[in-house]
């Protein structure tokens, strides 16, 4: 299994011919809990690892959220409000987050695997 650690990098979904999508890693307990909190968007997604639930409190936007397996395939994609609490994905051992509606634009799908290209440290950029 592979472990990555905070920093940056690219989203590749299986089938898309478009330009890699910006990443974020957040692996680190602290980025991780810090996540999309403060934030007024972003650009491009942010993977949580390890990580099977996530929420939307003291979000700013609505968010889709992939919950992808040990091979990073995608199990479900939903799009949650401020506010609310994910389900727990059992199955689950990584979490994209991106704006609402990013995802089916990018054709991350249930299904659908992505890889991930850790291009380097971020520098602890919010």
């Amino acid at each position: 299994m592979r472990r990555w650690h905070d920093g940056i990098g690219e989203l590749l979904v299986e089938g898309r011919e478009e330009a890699p999508v910006a990443l974020r890693i957040a692996a680190s307990p602290r980025t991780r809990a810090r996540g999309l909190l403060g934030r007024d968007g972003i650009d491009g997604a942010m993977l949580l690892t390890p990580c099977n639930s996530v929420h939307t409190f003291r979000m700013r936007f609505p968010i889709d959220v992939a919950y992808l397996d040990r091979g990073l395939r995608v199990l479900a994609v939903h799009t949650l409000r401020p506010g609310r609490l994910g389900m727990v994905r059992v199955r689950a051992r990584h979490v994209l987050e991106a704006e609402a509606g990013s995802m089916a634009g990018w054709g991350v799908v249930p299904g659908v695997r992505v890889s991930v290209v850790a291009t380097g440290a971020d520098g602890g950029r919010p």
